[in-house]
């Protein structure tokens, strides 16, 4: 009796694709991080430039991989561009990066966002089950990673398991976000807010509380404005990344050529007009500044409570419950999020042991023809993240990584232009070569911009990244030699 070959199969639809590349990228971000922004800028104007900025440069990467992912459309995505662009270290930095905080970082950091506001449901989750100095570990800790663990073992079940999934989620919450938006928008034409706000749009400033609950207010024009909309912008980044991870399952989406640029191109268009309508029904429904530690309207954007300005802007629309229906909405935001990351992480690891740079047995397929036990090693490594209690640092690393990878990769196009003209490329990069030129330039300002302002927290990024170096060398080199 001959053994069953198991291998991936091509059962997702571009319906399918672009559900993963939206609903991936709508997590927690869009309903906390325009607070943050509003602080920096101090501006209406100057926020809906960088959303919309951050669209443009989100759009032109995704449209760029477009051309990759027609060349290479295999499992592991861009970790399969960067090794044929620029070979296995490279590439290995990348997976290494990817794997310790890139992808199991977001997933973490999610998964706690989740249980973050499941707790304004169940107030029992912010009990301590142990503390030990400043180390503690509460019962929200416990249901991030029991979300990680569920959804790593639906993901298990095969991959139309976990596209129903990630479909429902990813309908749901762009349900919910667009009836966020047309209420906020149509209630807030009633009132003089949104004139308010535009009435001085262009005139810029940085707020600071400081510790004795005072506010310093700096103006900022020229040079200093750049270099703080560069260190911002990272916010706004964060709320639209992991757009890229539709790549990682190119080895069991139909027709990939053509439905992997299809739905690049589609899912981060869809999600860069929800995202800019839904700040523009804020600003529709509160102050763009305001007084700290006071009522919802009172405090305006910026001081919004815990940051969470789409909390505060539901409360505009409904009242207190506005609280509670939020909180389910981010609910369901965050946990359809991880689903496709989960989903999507597993593969990439799977291609990086089917390569040799990653543990043996990850490249594995169960009966259910999924790389199980590459799901289930994210899996631990995401749930140890939940424990150290360092998933906030470790996004602000994981966001810069990512960037910097976005750049390399969309660089290999010119390589691979010069290495390969002869192969066939289905799809081509928008406006090559001065749209992905483009990209590069401002995306590396942005980068030099967050090394300034941000110093501590993207050294220790690079510092991750190059952790690598001696890892490859030591373990994974020898090892092939």
């Amino acid at each position: 009796m001959s053994e069953t070959k198991h291998e991936l199969k091509r059962s997702l639809g571009l319906i399918d694709a672009t559900s993963v590349v939206a609903g991936s990228m709508i997590g927690s971000g869009i309903f906390i991080v325009t607070s943050a922004m509003a602080r920096d800028l101090g501006s209406a104007g100057w926020l809906l430039v960088l959303w919309f900025v951050t669209g443009l440069l989100t759009m032109s990467a995704a449209l760029s991989y477009g051309e990759l992912a027609g060349m290479m459309p295999n499992a592991g995505g861009q970790f399969v561009y960067i090794e044929r662009a620029f070979g296995k270290l490279v590439s290995f930095l990348y997976g290494w990066t990817a794997f310790s905080v890139i992808q199991t970082g977001v997933i973490a950091a999610v998964a706690v966002a989740f249980a973050n506001y499941t707790a304004v449901f169940l107030p029992m989750l912010e009990n301590k089950i142990v503390s030990f100095g400043s180390f503690t570990f509460t019962n929200k800790q416990l249901m991030a990673i029991g979300s990680i663990i569920l959804l790593t073992y639906i993901n298990t079940k095969g991959v139309k398991t976990g596209k129903t999934l990630q479909l429902f989620f990813t309908a749901a919450k762009l349900f919910a976000l667009f009836a966020l938006i047309i209420l906020g928008i149509f209630i807030g034409m009633k009132t003089d807010v949104l004139s308010n706000n535009f009435s001085d749009m262009w005139n810029a400033s940085k707020t600071v509380l400081n510790s004795d609950g005072t506010i310093s207010v700096t103006k900022l024009s020229g040079f200093a404005l750049l270099g703080v909309m560069g260190a911002t912008i990272i916010n706004s980044l964060f709320s639209s990344d992991a757009w890229n991870n539709v790549t990682f399952i190119a080895g069991e989406i139909k027709d990939p050529k053509k439905n992997i640029p299809r739905s690049l191109f589609l899912g981060t268009t869809i999600v860069t007009v929800v995202y800019i309508l839904a700040n523009i029904a804020y600003l529709s429904l509160l102050p763009m500044k305001g007084v700290p530690n006071s009522g919802v309207y009172e405090s305006g954007i910026m001081f919004a409570s815990q940051d969470r300005v789409g909390a505060a802007a539901a409360n505009m629309i409904v009242g207190n419950i506005g609280v509670f229906i939020m909180a389910g909405l981010i609910m369901i935001s965050t946990f359809g999020c991880n689903t496709g990351l989960v989903l999507a992480g597993g593969r990439l690891f799977y291609a990086m042991a089917k390569d040799g740079l990653f543990f043996k047995k990850a490249a594995e397929l169960n009966k259910n023809d999924v790389p199980a036990k590459a799901l289930w090693v994210q899996c631990i490594w995401a749930c140890i993240l939940c424990i150290s209690g360092k998933y906030g640092d470790l996004l602000t690393y994981a966001t810069f990584a990512s960037l910097l990878f976005y750049i390399l990769t969309i660089y290999g196009i010119f390589i691979l232009r010069k290495k390969e003209p002869n192969t066939e490329r289905p799809y081509k990069a928008f406006g090559y070569p001065i749209i992905p030129a483009l990209y590069i330039v401002f995306t590396s300002l942005i980068c030099l911009a967050l090394l300034v302002y941000q110093t501590t927290n993207t050294g220790l990024g690079l510092l991750i990244v190059f952790l690598g170096l001696p890892i490859y060398y030591l373990f994974i080199k020898e090892k092939k030699n």
